[in-house]
């Protein structure tokens, strides 16, 4: 069993994707034998009003709900988040929200932003959080160069200690401070391997060695990226078969409730 932390549909503006309308997504979730994908809609990134794209999301993965697993876009200085979160839950079955404060231009902390936090945390939705969306070095001249920084994800779980977080496409985190487990077990904090390594600086063994197998879930960053390396990273991984199944599948399954 495979579930896919970091996988997007819609178009992105400064590059062509292929696989990334819901066919072709599961088509290629068939050819990389990955089972279920959460996802988000990269529409709601540039969306003035980013709920549109939710709605646009819970329609398009609504056949599919055993293998597409949606999570919303929304921005905390749009007006009426309020109503809209409230209606991605309980209207269109949304597990999560993801959130970009790089393209939105807010930080973390902001009140708007912990106000929106707070309220999906308390109606039991985890947030991911994206530490990049593509590589900037390589970026359209309209597109954003900032990044989410270590510092800014261990002040925003600081800030928020009831709420689940999934980092994304995230890479220096084995010097976090935000993944140490809660002994409550009422939160996690996981990032996705999709940018870390598995041999030489060997992220992924060193977030392990520190936090434990809870901290670490499945991502391929499809369609962005092509999964298969992310397949290799577990492959040659130095872990038993228990905490290879938790990455794979478990962390996540205990996560959203599966």
């Amino acid at each position: 069993m495979i579930i896919d932390a970091n996988a997007w549909l819609g178009h992105w503006p400064f590059r062509q994707l292929r696989h990334n309308d819901v066919p072709g997504l599961l088509r290629f979730m068939d050819a990389n034998q990955i089972d279920v994908a959460v996802v988000a809609n990269i529409h709601g990134i540039f969306y003035k009003n980013c709920h549109r794209a939710n709605e646009e999301l819970a329609e398009q993965v609504a056949a599919h709900r055993d293998r597409l697993i949606p999570f919303a876009t929304l921005n905390p200085n749009y007006p009426g988040w309020q109503r809209n979160l409230r209606i991605c839950r309980d209207d269109l079955g949304m597990r999560g929200l993801r959130l970009y404060p790089a393209y939105h231009q807010y930080d973390l902390t902001d009140g708007p932003s912990l106000e929106l936090i707070n309220a999906a945390t308390e109606m039991g939705l985890p947030i991911a959080l994206p530490m990049r969306v593509v590589d900037a070095r390589q970026r359209h001249w309209m597109d954003t160069e900032r990044n989410l920084t270590v510092p800014e994800i261990d002040a925003v779980v600081k800030a928020c200690p009831q709420t689940s977080f999934v980092i994304l496409n995230g890479l220096g985190l084995e010097s976090s401070s935000a993944f140490e487990p809660d002994p409550s077990g009422k939160r996690q904090v996981m990032a996705d391997l999709s940018r870390m390594t598995a041999v030489l600086a060997n992220n992924l063994g060193a977030m392990i060695a520190r936090f434990g197998p809870g901290s670490v879930v499945f991502g391929t960053g499809i369609p962005f990226k092509y999964p298969r390396p992310a397949f290799l990273k577990l492959e040659i991984l130095e872990a038993d078969k228990a905490t290879k199944e938790a990455i794979r599948h478990g962390n996540m399954e205990r996560l959203l409730g599966l």
